[in-house]
Protein backbone atom coordinates (compact mmCIF):
# COMPACT_ATOMS: atom_id res chain seq x y z
CA UNK A 1 0.00 0.00 0.00
CA UNK A 2 0.67 3.69 -0.73
CA UNK A 3 1.05 6.11 2.71
CA UNK A 4 -1.75 7.90 0.17
CA UNK A 5 -3.88 4.78 -0.50
CA UNK A 6 -3.82 4.82 3.70
CA UNK A 7 -4.72 7.77 4.02
CA UNK A 8 -7.63 8.32 2.23
CA UNK A 9 -8.46 5.08 4.17
CA UNK A 10 -8.48 6.20 7.00
CA UNK A 11 -9.81 9.81 5.55
CA UNK A 12 -12.69 8.10 3.73
CA UNK A 13 -13.08 10.56 0.90
CA UNK A 14 -11.02 11.84 -1.48
CA UNK A 15 -11.36 15.98 -2.72
CA UNK A 16 -10.57 18.21 -4.63
CA UNK A 17 -9.83 21.93 -2.82
CA UNK A 18 -8.80 25.18 -4.72
CA UNK A 19 -9.36 28.54 -3.88
CA UNK A 20 -11.17 30.60 -6.49
CA UNK A 21 -11.39 34.08 -7.86
CA UNK A 22 -14.16 35.43 -10.67
CA UNK A 23 -14.06 38.41 -12.08
CA UNK A 24 -17.17 39.40 -14.75
CA UNK A 25 -17.92 37.42 -17.54
CA UNK A 26 -15.22 35.01 -17.05
CA UNK A 27 -15.33 31.62 -15.34
CA UNK A 28 -14.26 31.20 -12.00
CA UNK A 29 -10.14 30.74 -12.10
CA UNK A 30 -9.03 28.11 -9.29
CA UNK A 31 -5.68 27.85 -7.42
CA UNK A 32 -5.72 24.18 -7.25
CA UNK A 33 -4.24 23.02 -3.85
CA UNK A 34 -5.30 19.33 -3.71
CA UNK A 35 -6.67 17.01 -6.01
CA UNK A 36 -6.39 13.69 -5.09
CA UNK A 37 -9.79 12.05 -6.67
CA UNK A 38 -7.96 11.30 -9.69
CA UNK A 39 -9.97 13.54 -12.30
CA UNK A 40 -9.04 17.09 -13.90
CA UNK A 41 -11.48 19.39 -13.47
CA UNK A 42 -13.13 22.13 -16.18
CA UNK A 43 -14.72 25.66 -14.74
CA UNK A 44 -17.47 27.43 -16.93
CA UNK A 45 -19.32 30.67 -16.47
CA UNK A 46 -23.12 29.62 -17.58
CA UNK A 47 -24.81 32.68 -16.84
CA UNK A 48 -24.26 35.86 -14.04
CA UNK A 49 -23.32 34.39 -11.22
CA UNK A 50 -23.64 30.48 -12.23
CA UNK A 51 -20.54 28.99 -12.31
CA UNK A 52 -19.94 24.51 -13.06
CA UNK A 53 -17.31 22.66 -12.44
CA UNK A 54 -17.20 19.35 -14.33
CA UNK A 55 -15.12 16.50 -14.19
CA UNK A 56 -13.30 14.69 -16.77
CA UNK A 57 -15.27 11.20 -15.63
CA UNK A 58 -17.80 9.89 -13.23
CA UNK A 59 -16.23 11.41 -9.89
CA UNK A 60 -19.44 13.24 -8.07
CA UNK A 61 -21.42 10.20 -6.89
CA UNK A 62 -24.80 10.35 -5.77
CA UNK A 63 -25.13 10.96 -2.05
CA UNK A 64 -21.70 10.33 -1.20
CA UNK A 65 -20.35 14.21 -2.60
CA UNK A 66 -20.18 17.45 -0.58
CA UNK A 67 -18.82 20.64 -1.30
CA UNK A 68 -17.96 23.24 1.33
CA UNK A 69 -17.40 26.84 0.08
CA UNK A 70 -17.13 30.62 0.78
CA UNK A 71 -16.83 33.70 -1.29
CA UNK A 72 -13.79 34.75 0.55
CA UNK A 73 -12.66 38.50 0.13
CA UNK A 74 -16.41 39.86 -1.13
CA UNK A 75 -17.00 43.56 -0.23
CA UNK A 76 -20.57 43.78 -2.22
CA UNK A 77 -23.75 45.33 -0.80
CA UNK A 78 -26.20 42.92 0.56
CA UNK A 79 -25.97 39.11 2.57
CA UNK A 80 -23.12 37.65 0.33
CA UNK A 81 -24.91 33.90 -0.56
CA UNK A 82 -23.06 30.79 -2.58
CA UNK A 83 -25.18 27.61 -3.00
CA UNK A 84 -24.04 24.77 -4.55
CA UNK A 85 -26.15 21.47 -6.28
CA UNK A 86 -24.41 18.10 -7.61
CA UNK A 87 -26.47 18.53 -11.59
CA UNK A 88 -25.06 15.29 -12.54
CA UNK A 89 -21.95 12.00 -12.34
CA UNK A 90 -19.79 15.08 -13.78
CA UNK A 91 -20.96 18.32 -12.83
CA UNK A 92 -21.66 20.20 -9.84
CA UNK A 93 -22.88 23.92 -10.24
CA UNK A 94 -22.51 27.11 -7.94
CA UNK A 95 -24.72 30.01 -7.60
CA UNK A 96 -23.55 33.30 -6.00
CA UNK A 97 -26.23 35.96 -6.78
CA UNK A 98 -23.71 37.53 -9.18
CA UNK A 99 -20.74 37.91 -11.01
CA UNK A 100 -17.70 39.24 -9.61
CA UNK A 101 -18.64 37.82 -6.24
CA UNK A 102 -15.93 35.14 -5.31
CA UNK A 103 -11.94 36.56 -4.41
CA UNK A 104 -10.15 33.96 -2.94
CA UNK A 105 -12.72 32.09 -1.82
CA UNK A 106 -12.41 28.42 -0.44
CA UNK A 107 -13.80 25.51 -2.26
CA UNK A 108 -13.77 21.86 -1.38
CA UNK A 109 -15.53 18.96 -2.75
CA UNK A 110 -15.06 15.85 -1.32
CA UNK A 111 -16.20 12.40 -2.30
CA UNK A 112 -16.96 10.09 0.13
CA UNK A 113 -16.33 5.99 -0.51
Amino acid sequence: FTVDAVVQAGVGYTAYTALLTQAGAAAPVATVLKNNTGHTYTWARTAGGTYTITASGNAFTNNKTIVFMNLGEYAGGGVPRSVWARTSDTVVTITTGGDGRITNGSFEIRIYT
